[in-house]
Order: C-alpha cells, then sequence, then structure tokens
C-alpha cells in the first residue's frame, strides 16, 4: 500500500505521487492526467459482476445492500474482473445508493427493478431528515478500499459515487423512473427546495468519496446516469453547481476526477465544465466530436457499445479499433465502454477486447 500522510484538512496525500512505478504511474492514471503511456489503458464500467460466474456463485442468496457491506465479500468482487480480464484498473464494487442509506434514507435494491426508497423526499422536512456522513457510517468502505489496496498493489483502483442529480432522482421518485416527472415538477415548481436537496446530497456524495480517497483510491468517478434527460438550459440551472460542488471539492484531494452520464451528448460541454479532470462519453457520440464539445484540456473515456459484445468478433474489432482512432483526438484516452457490462455478455470477450486494446495501442511510453 502506498505511504500516506494526512493534511490539516483530511486530504491524504501520497508520498508515492511523484515517484515512478505504483498506482500513480500506472497506465490508466497517466492517461486521465493527459500524460504518454505505454497503451491505451482499458476497464469496463459494471465489470466487478454482472457477466461473471464467479460473481453470481460469490453473490447467491447475499443481498445488494448487504454485500456492499462486507469488505471481504467486496474485495473478492472486486479483484475477479482483475485476476480475468487483465484490466488496467479496478473499480470499486458498490452501489450509489449505499451513502444515502448511510445517511439514514430508508430503502432497498429491489433485484430486477433497483433502489426502491420506503419513503420519498418531497418536503424540506424530508430534506432535513438526510444527514452528513463520515468515516464511522461507512467503516465497510474505509476498509474494503484498504483491503483493496494491499491487493492490487500497481493496479489502481477507482472509487464512485453517484451525482446529486441522480440521487435525488431516485429519492424523489421513489426508485427507477422512465419520465423523472415528479424530479422535474420539484426542479420547476419549487426550485429552492430542490437546490436544497441537492446541495444536501453533494455534502453527503463529497464525503463519501472523501473516505474513499483517505483509504487510498487511485481515481473517482461520479456517475450521473439520469442527466441525460435533461436540457442543457436546465442542466446548467439545475445540476451543474451541485456536480461542481462535488469535483471542486476534490480538486486538492491529488486524484483523477472522472465524471459520466448516459444521454448526455447535448451536455458534454457543460459537463466539462464542471471540474473533471476526465468526461465519459456514451457509445452515442464519436470520441473525436466528444473531445471538441468537452474541450482539448480534457481526457474521455469510452465509449464501445455494450451492446457490440453480442456481434461477431470481426465487427467488435472494426469497433474497438474506431473507438481507438477517434480517442486519439483527445490528449488522453481511457477506453471503457459506453455504459455498464450487460449481465449477459460473454467474459471471454471482455477479455479478448482488453487484450486487442493494448495490442493495437501499444506504443513506446516517453516518461514525463
Amino acid at each position: 500500500m502506498a505511504a500516506m500522510t494526512t493534511d490539516s484538512t483530511g486530504t491524504a496525500a501520497r508520498d508515492d505521487a511523484s515517484r515512478p512505478g505504483g498506482p500513480a504511474d500506472s497506465p490508466f492514471v497517466r492517461a486521465c492526467r493527459r500524460r504518454s503511456v505505454p497503451h491505451t489503458p482499458v476497464w469496463f464500467m459494471r465489470q466487478a459482476g454482472r457477466s461473471l460466474p464467479e460473481y453470481r456463485e460469490i453473490r447467491a442468496n447475499v443481498a445488494m445492500l448487504e454485500s456492499c457491506r462486507r469488505p471481504e465479500l467486496v474485495t473478492e468482487i472486486t479483484l475477479q474482473p482483475v485476476r480475468r480480464h487483465n484490466v488496467d484498473a479496478a473499480i470499486l464494487f458498490s452501489d450509489i445508493v449505499v451513502p444515502v442509506a448511510a445517511a439514514g434514507v430508508d430503502l432497498d435494491i429491489v433485484p430486477g427493478t433497483g433502489p426502491v426508497v420506503a419513503e420519498p423526499v418531497r418536503t424540506a422536512a424530508d430534506v432535513q431528515r438526510i444527514r452528513l456522513i463520515g468515516r464511522d457510517d461507512v467503516p465497510y468502505v474505509d476498509e474494503a478500499v484498504r483491503l483493496l489496496v494491499k491487493e492490487l498493489g500497481d493496479t489502481p483502483l477507482i472509487g464512485f459515487a453517484g451525482a446529486p442529480f441522480t440521487l435525488a432522482s431516485y429519492l424523489v421518485e421513489g426508485g427507477p423512473s422512465r419520465t423523472h416527472a415528479k424530479t422535474k415538477a420539484l426542479m420547476y415548481g419549487e426550485p429552492e427546495l430542490w437546490h436544497a436537496l441537492a446541495d444536501r446530497l453533494a455534502e453527503v456524495t463529497l464525503a463519501f468519496l472523501r473516505v474513499q480517497i483517505d483509504a487510498g483510491v487511485s481515481a473517482v468517478q461520479l456517475f450521473d446516469s439520469w442527466a441525460g434527460a435533461l436540457s442543457e438550459a436546465d442542466y446548467r440551472r439545475f445540476v451543474l453547481p451541485h456536480s461542481t460542488k462535488v469535483l471542486a471539492g476534490l480538486a486538492d484531494a491529488g486524484v483523477p476526477r472522472i465524471h459520466f452520464g448516459v444521454g448526455t451528448a447535448e451536455l458534454l460541454g457543460a459537463m466539462g465544465e464542471a471540474g473533471a479532470d476526465v468526461v465519459g462519453v456514451d457509445w452515442r457520440t464519436p470520441l473525436d466530436v466528444a473531445t471538441g464539445r468537452i474541450g482539448p484540456d480534457k481526457a474521455v473515456q469510452g465509449n464501445l457499445d455494450p451492446c457490440v459484445l453480442f456481434a461477431p468478433w470481426p465487427v467488435i474489432e472494426a469497433e474497438v479499433r474506431r473507438i481507438l482512432d477517434q480517442g486519439r483526438a483527445a490528449p488522453g484516452h481511457v477506453f471503457n465502454l459506453g455504459h455498464g457490462v450487460l449481465p449477459e455478455t460473454d467474459p471471454e470477450v471482455l477479455t479478448r477486447v482488453v487484450a486487442l486494446v493494448h495490442e493495437l495501442s501499444g506504443r513506446p511510453a516517453d516518461r514525463d
């Protein structure tokens, strides 16, 4: 594990951050920082679980929230795709509602449905009941990260959290929604209440990510899964200030920050302003086009359509080549899917994609 010190603000500072070797000098972190790399790094959203038979076996009869609260189980699930696929980064096995559950929201993750909230958040009193959290509220996350950092060695670990808008949508709707009608009604009809809720969730999210950073993750990703439901004007008014609060709040943390949403082609420029070092792009927007919208000072992540993995191998190979070619327009590129691994995906195909990306993008690295 990297030696770490903590300054008076509680910010973890890595003693090995400037030394060669270790997670801080990995292809993944170097690409996030727009530095030269020996090959384009690759990892997959939702690689920890979903398609792996060993994951389904170990998760049998263990509820999702319970599995997120068992450090040894989290460690094993997080390591499984690293062992199997040779990906360039691990992502912590967890769920975006873990911190809001720790903050006192009564919810459950229902198989086949997703997060379901017992009492949806609709009033100022509901917002006040969402507690601020710290390490003592999620000790299992702290322990899991520390165990993983020891096991992973030079492979970086990505921490993550849900963005305020996506979390708020679950809380207001009471569960997943295709229209986000109640969420938008609250935004438009009671903007002060909306901003109070989003600000509280930004505080919870920021604290949750700080716990992971202090425990040793090498990067963090902020997921705004439902942001694509908004216009750019609404995003800038109702969402951008709160995502910025989270990402800017980590500016001194010493780790790359990734920001990702689905269906966000028209929001990429605004999302790039939120303060991330890397902007994730879904499969709908070519990476060279996305780079033009995001700007030349951000790395990009993405963006193979997860459904392409079900096509014949020549089709997959052609798409990987296309994405690698378009990714060269950006100052840094992390290969990924345009969303998460689908449960029915053949794990062997994922392994082959990793090897192909490494083979096609391999090049001498000019250490800088």
